[in-house]
């Protein structure tokens, strides 16, 4: 599994396939190869700055 890769799990019961899709999937639909599902790769999570990053953006 390369380091920029989505890991999944189907969500059919009967399968629970663990899926690694690219990042480039994101947002995008994916088909499970086993049972042929097909399944939404989420968006990444949003950042939360750091509180550094957060006491900078307020002095200003």
């Amino acid at each position: 599994m390369s380091p920029s890769a989505v890991r999944l799990l189907c969500p059919n019961l009967k399968c629970r396939t663990i899926l690694s899709v690219p990042e480039s999937a994101r947002g995008k639909t994916v088909r499970c190869r086993n049972c042929g599902m097909r399944i939404q790769v989420p968006e990444p999570k949003p950042v939360a700055p750091t509180p550094e990053e957060a006491d900078a953006t307020q002095s200003k």
